[in-house]
């Protein structure tokens, strides 16, 4: 593990510009309103003061947060999700404290870890889980995390804090953070564990946590990758996963008091395939995962329902939707193509739906393709076509590279 040098005087770094560099961060990110329902445009109409005073109880150490507002957005069918979502002057205080811990521990986390990090994302993470591969490791252990963010241990995270910090003010800050509760139906519920998602610092907290676990891997010999609490352990052999598994389990329940969930962790290869972060991962090919092709086709069905108008503004919804899923599956090693046609068949018949009322292939020939480029109605396979003018050796049938088994077979078919 890399050495640590304690910083002492962090309470002194918080100045009006680094108060109102957080405000701007806020006001960027937007949401919803905390239980006080003062929103971010409430919030800015009294800046100043709203500032000042908040600089001040930051200083000063008297600061109090709120709960958090407790809400929660589907998951999976008959699942839901958890999200406590600060009042707007605690999202600026995190804020200011994220500014002033994540510079610390940036230097201290480990290169495998992409997480909530800057200039690291989910697509470095899955190029790096194929660059283990191309070294020869191909078992995986597929970890997940029982109920993470709602069972981490306090004491834990502020145990890898104090390592750090040995600002006294700045520690009580994220402990009053960490220790606020939430605010569900009416009812104030204490959180003696867990840091609620939604929380601004919440991921940095996450990171600064499983720092640990990366580098005790590290150590035991061990080659993984981790975005946040979402990991895999690579191994040259079954028996060296499973000895990662027994030692993952250790780390947790001991470091964290965490425990990995029996259903969802499991010893596999990549012949087999696994997912991670929203991809399908093979051997030879890497695509949209089905979980996140329903998840897609969810939202696309909230806003093409019949009742609805086929209008501009219901393009626009579809578009944003679109773009927003093709950014993130298009990728020059991403085998999406094929998906992608049947997915811009499928948006075209929900369109033609909408349209006429019912479900007939008749109406194919009434409301052509053409209509609906005239719209301005975007397509998932445009995408593929855009990326692979500006990649080159990319296959535009499956944006699967040229020469990969999974190119050739597919031209073979032809």
């Amino acid at each position: 593990m890399k050495s640590i040098v304690k910083a002492h005087s962090l309470t002194g770094r918080i100045t009006p510009q680094t108060v109102f560099a957080a405000w701007l961060a806020v006001k960027r990110n937007r949401g919803a309103a905390g239980i006080d329902k003062v929103s971010v445009s409430m919030f800015e109409k009294n800046l100043d003061a709203n500032l000042d005073s908040l600089m001040r109880q930051l200083k000063t150490g008297s600061f109090q947060p709120m709960p958090a507002r407790r809400v929660y957005i589907p998951k999976a069918p008959g699942k839901f999700r958890p999200l406590g979502i600060p009042a707007v002057r605690d999202r600026v205080a995190q804020e200011v404290l994220r500014s002033l811990l994540s510079p610390l521990f940036e230097q201290l986390f480990h290169d495998h870890s992409f997480g909530f990090r800057p200039k690291r994302g989910c697509h470095q993470a899955v190029e790096k889980v194929k660059e283990l591969h191309r070294q020869g490791y191909r078992y995986v252990l597929d970890a997940d995390i029982s109920g993470f963010f709602d069972n981490l241990s306090h004491s834990a995270i502020m145990m890898e804090l104090s390592k750090v910090v040995a600002d006294g003010n700045i520690l009580r800050l994220v402990e009053k953070f960490l220790s606020a509760g939430v605010m569900e139906g009416g009812k104030y519920q204490a959180t003696r564990v867990g840091t609620p998602q939604g929380g601004v610092v919440s991921p940095l907290l996450a990171n600064i946590a499983l720092n640990l676990m990366d580098w005790k891997l590290e150590e035991a010999g061990y080659r993984f990758v981790r975005y946040a609490d979402d990991f895999v352990v690579l191994c040259k052999s079954e028996r060296q996963a499973k000895e990662a598994l027994d030692l993952v389990s250790k780390l947790l329940a001991d470091q964290l008091s965490l425990a990995l969930s029996p259903e969802k962790t499991h010893i596999t290869t990549f012949k087999k395939g696994f997912a991670f972060l929203g991809f399908q991962i093979g051997a030879w090919t890497i695509r949209m995962r089905d979980k996140s092709k329903e998840k897609f086709k969810d939202k696309i069905r909230q806003i093409t329902t019949r009742s609805h108008n086929l209008d501009a503004e219901m393009i626009e919804k579809l578009n944003r939707v679109i773009r927003g899923t093709a950014n993130y599956f298009t990728r020059p090693w991403s085998a999406c193509g094929y998906m992608y046609r049947i997915l811009d068949r499928w948006i075209r018949m929900r369109l033609r739906c909408m349209k006429s009322k019912r479900k007939s292939s008749l109406d194919n020939r009434r409301t052509r393709l053409t209509h609906f480029e005239h719209m301005g109605l975007l397509s998932l396979r445009s995408f593929i076509s855009a990326r692979a003018v500006r990649t080159p050796g990319l296959s535009l049938e499956g944006a699967i590279p040229t020469g990969s088994p999974g190119a050739r077979k597919m031209h073979a078919g032809k």
